[in-house]
């Protein structure tokens, strides 16, 4: 019920105005960064209300039908893949460790966060658990009924999000393993009906896959593609040559849909590459990945403590051979999923927080409902206190807390002191904004002060009735620009953390007028020379990419954004063109040079500026093409 506090996160009106396309129009050119089982459930509750679209559909948060409706649907759609889950470990492992899973769950603060969420984080998670659960007894009876269940989930699972083919790997090959190895039945004298039955099993669940595009290759009924980079480019963007063979050759034989593919290389390139998303971890900022060590120490912090020493002694229970052997190998093969789930994480990128590493977390719930099910077997009343203590412990800790997304665990000193040391996506996707509007119309309207804001989104900003400066260059101009700002911002906890460019170091220094979680408030003269360059640079960073830029006005502005505060090494960049396009080779070589010292140390980024600066030696100028940055999606 705390959720009902949360304002939209940036994704979710994205899904459900792309679902609505979807059913209307059997185009995915919108969106495609995700598959669409999501959108289509969500778009097609919200299609009902006479949602109207046109080409600058403005879809926010407010509190209307439309958004009740969107989150209804989806908890009634995330409590069912909940039940299914259960269904699932009954079967397997009996009623004792179905029930310790679902208390699990129930008590776990980042799942009921997720719970009412038009996003793909929480529904992948609980049908990839299935889907390893199901796959244990299928790979056991090998009935068709079995299999069948288990291709079911995992096409429902890779038609949600493009993190599913990692346990589809991981369920196919041991299925091979299992079929290789395990003694055949009285009256079996071969194995290969196995194989056919793991083959259908795989070849099933792309059908699936398949049915929610509609059964279509091409994104959308026109010939040509239509999707906002091409799908040769976004592929070519990825920078690892094996990843790139595969989604070729996925693309030559069309294995699955175009759409599927565009998002799934742009999933790759996000995730597994080296794609640039700045964030804090641990208090230290990285361009790309932090430390191995991120995943399983995000999953520490935010699980609560009592939950996390459930998980151990479930571990415990299963490595000290204390369950029966068939439990046992049971228990080893959700093991084996996790640490295959988790080894895939720590070689990707860490923006999105616990919100990638969500299956792991749903998948340990198997061990706190074998940690229950080791106190109700066996003859110990100490461990069952020790259980029952545990779950009570963490209910106390998680369950009264009313914004669960924000929820960190004791270790770290709770939510207050989180956003110091992480500002990842698990931690804040501007679900403050409610709380925004409010302060706004009770304390800044009255006064006439028009706050700085560097929280959420302009469209739901105006959709809330918050002005804002910014919204009027105008009016605004002069007070962007002044590094000794005078006034209210209103910025998110994560962005006052020390950063290598446009820092701001005096928002650090000195109390905040009002907090609201990760929501913070300052009020007063500020010294914040980084927040004005800011400005300053995105003020003006549309008019780079119109039809006739004015290079020798972006030129001049860029030069006083650098001015005021150290920049990214992009700003460098697009100085670097703007000096191209203005015919001044002296100048550009600088910018670029420039942008090649403060670029992180990462070939995918720093060889096209060296390539550019090679360019600009010996080829003519109007042959130079400008450079594109790596920070663009």
């Amino acid at each position: 019920m705390a959720t009902r506090l949360d304002s939209f996160t940036y994704d979710e009106a994205y899904h459900i105005a792309a679902g609505v396309s979807y059913l209307r129009h059997r185009d995915f050119r919108i969106n495609a960064e995700h598959p669409p089982l999501i959108k289509l459930w969500a778009g097609s509750v919200i299609a009902t209300t006479g949602f109207k679209e046109d080409q600058l559909r403005r879809f926010s948060d407010k509190p209307d039908e439309r958004n009740l409706r969107a989150r209804t649907a989806m908890f009634v759609l995330n409590g069912t893949l909940l039940l299914v889950f259960a269904f699932g470990l009954q079967r397997l492992f009996g009623p004792f460790i179905a029930l310790g899973a679902l208390l699990y769950l129930a008590i776990d603060p980042t799942v009921a966060a997720h719970l009412p969420l038009v996003m793909t984080d929480l529904p992948v998670s609980l049908l990839l658990a299935t889907v390893v659960v199901l796959a244990i007894r299928a790979f056991q009876t090998w009935s068709v009924k079995d299999i069948a269940l288990c291709s079911g989930i995992l096409g429902l699972a890779l038609a949600t999000k493009h993190s599913a083919p990692i346990i589809a790997i991981f369920v196919v090959f041991s299925g091979a393993v299992l079929a290789s190895v395990q003694p055949l039945a009285i009256l079996q004298t071969s194995r290969w009906p196995r194989f056919a039955k793991l083959a259908a099993l795989a070849a099933g669940a792309i059908v699936i896959l398949w049915c929610f595009y509609f059964l279509r290759f091409r994104e959308s009924p026109e010939p040509r593609e239509v999707f906002n980079r091409p799908l040769a480019s976004k592929i070519a963007d990825v920078n690892k040559p094996g990843y790139r063979v595969v989604l070729f050759t996925m693309t030559t034989l069309h294995v699955v849909p175009r759409a599927y593919l565009w998002g799934f290389a742009d999933t790759i390139r996000a995730g597994l590459g080296d794609r640039l998303g700045p964030h804090t971890a641990f208090g230290h900022f990285y361009w790309v990945a932090a430390p191995k060590y991120f995943f399983p120490a995000m999953i520490a912090l935010k699980l609560p403590i009592g939950l996390g020493v459930l998980v151990l002694m479930g571990i415990a229970v299963w490595s000290r051979n204390l369950t029966q052997p068939e439990l046992r190998r049971y228990l080893g093969m959700v093991l084996a999923a996790i640490v295959f789930f988790l080894l895939v994480l720590v070689s990707g990128a860490t923006y999105g927080g616990i919100r990638h590493a969500l299956p792991v977390l749903v998948m340990f719930s198997v061990f706190a409902g074998a940690a229950l099910h080791f106190s109700l077997t066996y003859p110990s009343i100490w461990f069952r206190i020790a259980v029952i203590s545990c779950f009570l412990f963490a209910a106390i800790s998680a369950v009264p807390f009313m914004r669960p997304w924000e929820y960190f665990n004791e270790l770290i000193g709770g939510s207050r002191n989180a956003a110091k040391y992480f500002d990842d996506e698990g931690v804040d996707l501007a679900q403050r904004d409610k709380e925004l509007a409010a302060y706004y119309h009770k304390v800044l309207e009255p006064e006439g002060d028009i706050p700085l804001i560097f929280y959420g989104r302009e469209l739901q900003h105006q959709a809330d009735g918050v002005d804002w400066l910014g919204r009027d260059m105008k009016r605004d101009e002069a007070r962007l620009s002044d590094p000794f700002f005078k006034g209210t911002i209103l910025i998110g906890a994560g962005l006052i953390n020390a950063l290598p460019y446009w820092d701001t170091p005096y928002l650090r220094e000195h109390p905040p007028t009002a907090r609201f979680g990760n929501l913070i408030v300052f009020r007063g003269t500020c010294d914040c020379a980084g927040i004005a360059a800011t400005n300053i640079f995105y003020s003006n960073y549309a008019k780079m990419f119109t039809d006739k830029p004015n290079w020798e006005e972006i030129e001049n502005t860029l030069r006083r954004s650098i001015q005021l505060s150290r920049p990214p090494f992009n700003v460098y960049l697009y100085l670097g063109n703007a000096c191209l396009r203005r015919g001044s080779r002296e100048n550009a070589l600088e910018a670029y040079q420039h942008a090649l010292r403060e670029a992180p140390d990462m070939p995918e980024v720093k060889l096209p500026l060296e390539q550019q600066i090679k360019r600009l030696s010996t080829w003519p100028l109007d042959q130079i093409p400008n450079l594109r940055s790596p920070l663009i999606e």
